[in-house]
């Protein structure tokens, strides 16, 4: 379940992190954590995410956040790249990955299964669409909770 302060979040760090020339991939509230940790997964779309890249973004995202005071209390923030085992969520990511093996989530489970592996042949408003040894599967978008690379 996504934290009700994910989307206020993305709100306010999106456009900090796009006039840097970057994008924010996913964010994640580790409230579990003592103190919360609040992960920003950023990605530079022309060249390798780098730790300058990272340490911009903190320096600016962390000052603004203590600004709004959006997060009561204590809080670690962590920005980061996301690496290459990820979620799929920008239509992006669904180009640049198209023919990897990925993994689909489902709730409520999509004929009676949770889990579909298979390889990437794309996604539409509709559905995600995946190999399955020749086989065509389309996945419809309203029961995917995660698409993620497979391990």
């Amino acid at each position: 379940m996504t934290h009700p302060l994910i989307p206020q979040i993305i709100e306010l760090a999106t456009p900090i992190v796009q006039e840097m020339g970057l994008e924010v991939v996913d964010v994640v509230f580790q409230t579990n954590k003592r103190p919360p940790i609040l992960r920003v997964d950023i990605r530079n779309p022309n060249t390798d995410t780098s730790l300058d890249d990272c340490e911009r973004v903190s320096r600016i995202l962390e000052t603004t956040l203590d600004e709004t005071a959006l997060i009561p209390g204590a809080y670690v923030l962590e920005i980061s790249s996301p690496g290459i085992s990820r979620n799929l969520s920008s239509e992006r990511d669904f180009i640049a990955f198209k023919g990897f093996a990925i993994k689909v989530i489902t709730n409520p489970p999509y004929l009676q299964k949770k889990e579909w592996q298979g390889r990437l042949q794309g996604r539409d408003e509709e559905a995600v669409y995946l190999n399955q040894k020749g086989r065509a599967i389309a996945i419809p978008c309203s029961v995917i909770t995660q698409v993620k690379l497979a391990d």
